[in-house]
């Protein structure tokens, strides 16, 4: 039997992008984040990280590094409730410094080769499955016009053709598929059932230091789903 997914970016997704983030000291999950996964779990959806590492590529990390911080962020994850399915990384970068991994493949976003593969893997329909990112590369699997897409942080909130731009971050892309499965399509315009769902929400990426996530709190410490 298929499965759907949430196809989930990493940096700016599901953590603060501090740009190359290869150390837990520097690693903070976004606001929201973990109670969207939650969310989206609940609902059914395979949660599948796909995401662009060209720090290995660069030399500014090793995949054992890159391992080491996710089998960390899956565990903190799992802590809270929140199970991964899987996780799948791009190394390379086109005139990288580390030449094992310096050319053109198909796996780096806006490739799709990650995401094949996971629907492969893991046996996914992409007709129930959306992709949800804070770039449109992050998307590029929605092109084929069955798979939702979610581009958050878009500073607005609107509806075109499977894409949705959201101001908001996981939370609000899990509220909205909810009310869409309770309620049917939904007017992006409306207040909709939880009211706050489809109007435009505060930026609350860069929490204020001692806020959720990094290895001092718990990131379920303020889990509201």
């Amino acid at each position: 039997m298929t499965k759907k997914a949430a196809f989930l970016d990493r940096d700016g997704t599901i953590n603060i992008d501090r740009g190359y983030v290869y150390r837990k000291e520097a690693f903070t999950f976004l606001p929201d984040a973990v109670a969207g996964m939650k969310k989206l779990q609940k609902m059914g959806f395979q949660l599948i990280v796909i995401t662009n590492q060209s720090g290995i590529a660069r030399g500014y990390y090793t995949e054992a590094q890159f391992r080491e911080l996710n089998a960390w962020m899956t565990q903190r994850l799992c802590a809270c409730g929140v199970r991964l399915t899987d996780s799948y990384y791009c190394p390379h970068l086109e005139g990288g410094v580390r030449r094992e991994y310096a050319r053109a493949c198909t796996c780096r976003k806006p490739a799709t080769g990650l995401f094949l593969r996971a629907v492969r893997e893991h046996n996914i329909d992409l007709a129930s499955s959306v992709a949800i990112g804070d770039k449109m590369r992050d998307l590029t699997i929605c092109e084929n016009g069955m798979t939702r897409g979610f581009l958050l942080y878009a500073g607005v909130t609107e509806k075109t053709g499977n894409l949705y731009r959201l101001s908001g971050g996981i939370l609000q892309a899990a509220q909205l598929l909810e009310d869409t499965e309770e309620n049917g399509a939904v007017d992006m315009g409306s207040n909709g059932r939880k009211g706050n769902t489809f109007a435009k929400v505060p930026d609350r990426r860069f929490p204020a230091a001692g806020g959720t996530g990094g290895t001092g709190s718990q990131p379920c410490d303020s889990d509201r789903a």
